[in-house]
């Protein structure tokens, strides 16, 4: 294909400004630019692939045991769902309705978001998509009008976090393998028979909003708690940083009496475990 004259005589023009802008350059800068081109290359690349391509959060409390443990370092996918402010480091103004390069979430995702007026984000697995009936009955979990199957699975051991009874003691506490609609299968918590959010009525998920809820489910304040009330309510997808991929190291910082002893508080099996 013929490329057309004005392409032509546009490209020499640019050219020739290019080369007339260079040559005004001193040789020594333009010597030290040349230096500079490498290591600024891979400071943006570094930058890139920890704010647009992947980012590390730590888990603050134990809403997501037996899953997450206090003290994860979580690896989160920021491509997962697209991009919006809260993916994007210094970008403000309001969220839009729509994120760029849009995915929604699947329901069992274990998703990092951003929640109104609070320093830092929360993590807790999808539970809800936009249309979805969610509904507790006697600490059983339905989705669209389907009581999910719960299978029980021993105990495990439940540790405290800062601000609740006994931060860094654990206690024995019932263990269940849940099944969502979709398939995905996972482990929960459950620690009293008769526990505050065990009934409700049904949310209605809206829509571009997702339903939220911990595994740990009589310590997590989630989409069944309202935010003036200390939950997350319903959460706007525009609101979603990323999906959970991987857990990059694990300490139990809560025993720790200081920085010196993470290195022996280090969970080693934790390192490098798939988060589903």
């Amino acid at each position: 294909m013929e490329i057309p004259s004005w392409l032509l005589r546009a490209q020499e023009r640019a050219a020739a400004a290019v080369a007339a802008t260079t040559a005004a350059i001193p040789k020594e800068v333009r010597a030290a630019l040349a230096w500079l081109v490498e290591p600024a290359a891979a400071v943006a690349l570094v930058f890139t692939a920890t704010t647009a391509i992947a980012q590390p959060f730590y888990v603050p409390s134990g809403s997501m045991q037996p899953t997450l443990a206090i003290g994860d370092l979580l690896l989160v996918n920021k491509w997962s769902y697209g991009y919006t402010k809260f993916s994007i480091p210094f970008v403000t103004g309001q969220t839009p309705a729509h994120r760029f390069l849009e995915h929604m979430p699947k329901v069992g995702d274990i998703v990092v978001f951003h929640v109104a007026d609070r320093p830092s984000a929360l993590v807790k697995r999808v539970i809800g998509l936009p249309g979805d009936r969610i509904q507790m009955r006697t600490g059983r979990l339905w989705i669209n009008g389907r009581e999910l199957p719960l299978e029980a699975a021993g105990y495990g051991a439940d540790e405290d976090g800062f601000g609740e009874t006994a931060p860094g003691n654990y206690f024995k506490v019932a263990k269940f393998i849940e099944t969502l609609p979709d398939g995905v299968r996972h482990p929960v918590f459950k620690k009293y028979a008769d526990a505050p959010l065990d009934d409700s009525g049904v949310y209605l998920v809206p829509p571009g909003h997702v339903f939220m809820m911990g595994d740990n489910r009589d310590d997590s304040l989630d989409s069944r708690v309202p935010v003036d009330e200390g939950g997350v309510g319903f959460v706007p997808v525009g609101d979603l940083i990323g999906r959970a991929s991987v857990i990059v190291a694990s300490v139990d910082f809560t025993n720790a009496r200081g920085v010196w002893e993470w290195p022996v508080r280090l969970r080693f099996s934790r390192i490098l475990d798939v988060v589903r």
